[in-house]
Order: C-alpha cells, then structure tokens, then sequence
C-alpha cells in the first residue's frame, strides 16, 4: 500500500470511529411510525448498520410482517478495532438478509437470516454496496454525518427513496439546499422536544451535559430527519398572521428571496 493510500485509509477510518452514533429504537418508532404505508411490498436497505447492534435492523426485522416487507437488508463498515462500540473485530464484513418469519414465532431467529460475506470493507460507496443498493426500494439508516453531501448524492444519483438522520446544519450546504428548493427532499418530523439520543463508543469526547453518564447516551439538538418520501406533515397548512408587503418585506438584490 502507498503511503499515499494509506493516509487515506487511516483518514476514512478516523472519520468512521467519530461518526458512530446508535439510533435509540424510541426515536425510530416514533419517525416511522409516519411511513408505515410505504414499506408494504419493498426491499429496505440499512447500509450503515451493524445488524447485530442495529436498532434500525431490530425494528424493521420485528416488524418485517407488520410494515409487508418483501426483504430486509443490512451491511456495516468493518472495523477491526475491538473496544469499538459494535465490536465487529471479524476478518470479513458481512450483510445480512431477512425474507420473513418462516417458523411462525414472531422472532427473526439467526437460521432465518441470511448472513453473507463481503469481499470489500461494507463502506457505502464500495461496488457490492452499491449493487445491493440497486436491489433497494427505500434505504432508512443514520449515515455518517461527515459524509452527508457524498452519502445524499448517491441515493439521488440512484433515485431511491430514503428516510435518514442528519445534521441541522446540512440544510444550508449547497448542495442539500438544492435538492431542498427543487422539493426532492425535505424534512422529516424530527426528535421529540428536538433532543436526540445517540449511544456512542467514544463518550469522552463529550463535555459533561452533552453526555450522560447514567445513560450513556451522548445528546444533540441539531439534528434531525430527512426524507423523500410524501408524507402529511408536507400538506398542512401554513397558518400566517401577516399579508406581504413589498415595503415591510424587500427582495435581495442578488437572490430571488424575501429578506
């Protein structure tokens, strides 16, 4: 390996130990508890989650019969890091498919999941991602937030329909306020009281107050969900208090907004 490629190996794998946040099975029933119309039928791709931690895997393989899955597939990035949070120290990263209960228990038991190997790292943007990316219909999941702008693109590059988490912040990035202004993502309901949750393998990067020792969950207020998907908090009614005036409201001289 070139020195070069190697410091871009060791870059990706910071970035990947700083982006481990777990979603709380709270927070995802209660965001998709508003989409449960739109999984009847369709393959659901999760391709940043370890399936054995995943609560996002949890949720949709206990409720594969319920939501009318066809099928459930999983993939995570390896790492061979062992105090890592999802302790995936394997040779082989790995992804998982789940087609339904087939012994009527109500349980994704392991001899129903199809557990496969991956000949690359499980990295999102890898080929054998991409091509079960391809096999998807919606892919729900919490990407790493540094590779937001990359991780969007691919999903608008391959027309999916997606529900994901994501910072605040990501709606003033260029290219995220694009796809915004052109309404081909929007936002999603959000965390409740606008807190959330994360479990996190890394707590000591994070002040007292941001994360709690007693949970273990580390908290944010900026960050939230973003979707494609029609939704009926996108046809409620705009209440407004004031009719537009072009005195009391000017246009930009160099942008066709309002001040």
């Amino acid at each position: 390996m070139s020195k070069k490629a190697k410091n871009q190996y060791l870059r990706r794998a910071k970035h990947s130990k700083k982006d481990e946040f777990y979603t709380q099975l709270a927070d995802i029933e209660r965001e998709l508890k508003h989409y449960k119309a739109h999984f009847k039928g369709k393959v659901v791709y999760c391709n940043c989650d370890d399936p054995r931690v995943s609560n996002f895997f949890h949720y949709f393989s206990y409720n594969f019969e319920k939501l009318g899955l066809k099928k459930l597939i999983t993939t995570c990035y390896k790492n061979q890091e062992r105090d890592l949070f999802s302790k995936n120290d394997s040779e082989q990263a790995i992804y998982l498919e789940y087609k339904g209960d087939k012994n009527r228990n109500n349980v994704p038991d392991p001899e129903e999941i199809g557990i496969k190997h991956l000949k690359t790292d499980g990295d999102f943007r890898n080929r054998e991602s991409v091509e079960l990316l391809k096999q998807a219909d919606i892919v729900v999941t919490n990407p790493p937030f540094s590779l937001f702008r990359e991780y969007v693109a691919q999903l608008m590059e391959h027309d999916k329909k997606f529900v994901i988490i994501g910072s605040l912040n990501a709606i003033t990035y260029k290219e995220i306020f694009k796809l915004i202004k052109e309404d081909r993502i929007w936002l999603g309901y959000g965390f409740k009281a606008g807190n959330a949750y994360f479990a996190t393998p890394h707590p000591k990067e994070f002040a007292k107050g941001v994360y709690n020792e007693e949970t273990g969950l580390v908290k944010f207020r900026n960050v939230t969900w973003y979707t494609n998907l029609d939704i009926s908090k996108r046809h409620e009614d705009l209440i407004l208090y004031k009719n537009y005036s072009p005195e009391e409201y000017p246009a930009y001289d160099n942008y066709g907004h309002l001040e």
